[in-house]
């Protein structure tokens, strides 16, 4: 277990924000955790729960207690053509993603590349290229920090929405999560129609790409949108792509034929954040040293010595501008702290 005082967290976001923390505790057991919780004292409060930093932006020093989980390992049972794969809620998640990808273990392949650990895989719910990860969590075990004592939720226990579940809302700073259960099939089903994913394969004349093929697909086109946070500070997507009623989306096509969307049910269509914040003549600009992404308008980034206030002062002016010009507000995806 690692336990220091007055510890840099400029490795642990990557933002790369300049913050330090009063404490940082890293616990590679749930019995660890346990005790650590047992042992807080009120000059060790407020606690901060930190995954890889990948969704997190620092608006300063942490005056407080940051827990990061290091409990890794993970535990297959096939059942039929399904397998449930148990994790630690330490492991970095494109590592699952590669490593389910290899045994043809079928379901993550949509979601290579994103940034993060198993933990906060639960906790955002995240999702790019038409796919969610809540589609395949079954269960998320945790450690209620109140009383230390183990839990288990279900799936829909979690209330997973868009981006959501209830570890961001009611249970925020409630439960340290500790292992996730994924559902995968040994039936490889592709979801191809999100994006560009059909145009890039049709680029390597790719008609029916096996799993991996698609796996480096989705790598491909990431990489080339998104920055690297090694070079330019960032974490990833920063806005969530507002869900729209239909009446709004037909009011804002009316202005603007072009405007990209995707159906959510009978009567919401969902409308990308970045096309949004693009119309506003926001990419590529910066304010300081904080701007925003040249080929992804949905990234903002650290220019070089950007703090956590001034990646908000742009965020609160894109926010402005969007609404401004199309009526919709639009919210931050990630965790500001």
């Amino acid at each position: 277990m690692k336990d220091v005082r007055n510890y840099d967290l400029l490795r642990h976001n990557t933002f790369g924000i300049a913050a330090k923390c009063s404490r940082f505790v890293e616990f590679s057991t749930v019995e660890e955790l346990q005790d650590v919780l047992r042992r807080l004292t009120d000059d060790d409060m407020p606690l901060l729960l930190l995954g890889g930093g990948s969704n997190l932006l620092l608006t300063g020093d942490y005056h407080g207690t940051v827990l990061h989980s290091a409990i890794m390992g993970h535990e297959a049972v096939e059942k039929g053509d399904d397998v449930m794969l148990k994790c630690g809620s330490g492991e970095t998640w494109d590592d699952i993603v590669a490593l389910c990808v290899a045994r043809g273990w079928h379901g993550t392949e949509n979601l290579s590349f994103i940034p993060g650990e198993v933990g906060a895989s639960a906790v955002q719910n995240i999702g790019a290229y038409g796919a969610e990860v809540k589609d395949i969590i079954t269960s998320v075990e945790a450690v209620e920090i109140a009383t230390q004592r183990p839990v288990s939720f279900t799936n829909e226990q979690c209330g997973y929405a868009y981006r959501q579940s209830k570890f961001k809302g009611e249970w925020r700073d409630k439960y340290v999560i500790t292992y996730v259960t994924y559902r995968l099939s040994k039936t490889f089903r592709p979801r191809l129609d999100y994006g560009n994913i059909r145009s890039c394969l049709a680029e390597q004349q790719i008609a029916s790409p096996t799993p991996q093929q698609l796996r480096d697909t989705i790598i491909r086109i990431r990489r080339e949108k998104l920055p690297d946070p090694a070079v330019e500070g960032n974490a990833g997507s920063f806005f969530m792509n507002p869900i729209v009623g239909k009446d709004k989306f037909d009011e804002i096509a009316g202005h603007y034929p072009e405007v990209p969307h995707y159906t959510v049910d009978a009567g919401h269509e969902k409308i990308p954040a970045g096309w949004m914040i693009d119309k506003c003549g926001w990419k590529g600009r910066s304010l300081g040293a904080a701007g925003v992404h040249d080929k992804q308008a949905l990234v903002l980034v650290n220019r070089g010595g950007a703090t956590g206030e001034d990646i908000v002062k742009l965020c609160h002016k894109i926010q402005k501008d969007v609404y401004d010009r199309f009526g919709i507000a639009i919210h931050p995806e990630v965790n500001i702290r």
